[in-house]
């Protein structure tokens, strides 16, 4: 495969991914379009569009950014997906044209950023593309370093007849980073996924949007503004302008 770059993931999931994660979670679209106000909104990682376009239905005008071209082709055949602007390039430094009532960034693709550095840069970079009442939410995972057994994790997702698929992770917890496969087996042959995450607390989270000029207005444990608790495995976050 090569060296692993901003599009490696994207590039190679296309073809597969709106049949492995194509329904929007409930509450999602209501609680972006709720923060939009009927402002313009720039989604980070916009892939496929199964956030955007059903956004864009609720009338909020969408603007995405990605590195992919795969993904954005897969947007581009969907009814509307052609209208939707897209910039191509790393969403955490790609600047877009205009300023943005809601930037948002979901389902943990923050994470696909495999630096603090390159995180802060991000955060930096949604800062510069918020209007004055703008406001930033990102869909995250809360680590859970647990999950794995002496730096590894081997998953079976599904055992189906004529398909396996596996997930296979090594994790590093001083980078906060995991290096992961997905693998299908068939009989037509195997397939796999190459995924690189480099994870952050909430709290680190939280500091990077400080030091980029914004601040907590919520965290919630879901879409549907359950409280975020010790408990929780997921937050739902909404950074405001300090």
């Amino acid at each position: 495969m090569g060296v692993y770059e901003a599009a490696t993931y994207g590039d190679q999931i296309a073809g597969v991914y709106d049949q492995w994660y194509g329904a929007c979670e409930d509450g999602m679209i209501e609680t972006l379009a709720g923060l939009a106000g009927g402002g313009p909104a720039l989604e980070l990682g916009i892939g496929t569009g199964r956030v955007a376009l059903p956004l864009v239905e609720c009338g909020v005008a969408v603007h995405g950014i990605d590195a992919s071209e795969q993904m954005v082709a897969k947007l581009r055949d969907k009814p509307g997906g052609a209208a939707i602007p897209v910039t191509l390039g790393d969403f955490g430094s790609a600047r877009a044209d205009g300023s943005f009532r809601l930037v948002y960034v979901v389902f943990n693709t923050f994470f696909g950023l495999l630096t603090q550095e390159e995180q802060l840069t991000c955060f930096r970079n949604v800062a510069a593309h918020l209007s004055e009442d703008g406001v930033f939410l990102m869909e995250a995972f809360v680590p859970d370093p647990c999950r794995f057994n002496r730096g590894q994790n081997v998953q079976a997702l599904s055992a189906e007849p004529g398909e396996v698929h596996l997930t296979v992770s090594t994790h590093d917890a001083v980078s906060q980073r995991s290096t992961s496969q997905h693998v299908r087996l068939t009989e037509h042959g195997i397939r796999m996924y190459p995924v690189q995450i480099r994870y952050a607390w909430p709290a680190e989270l939280d500091l990077m949007a400080r030091l980029a000029g914004l601040q907590l207005r919520h965290r919630w444990g879901g879409w549907r503004s359950e409280p975020f608790t010790a408990a929780s495995q997921k937050h739902v976050t909404v950074w405001e302008r300090s």
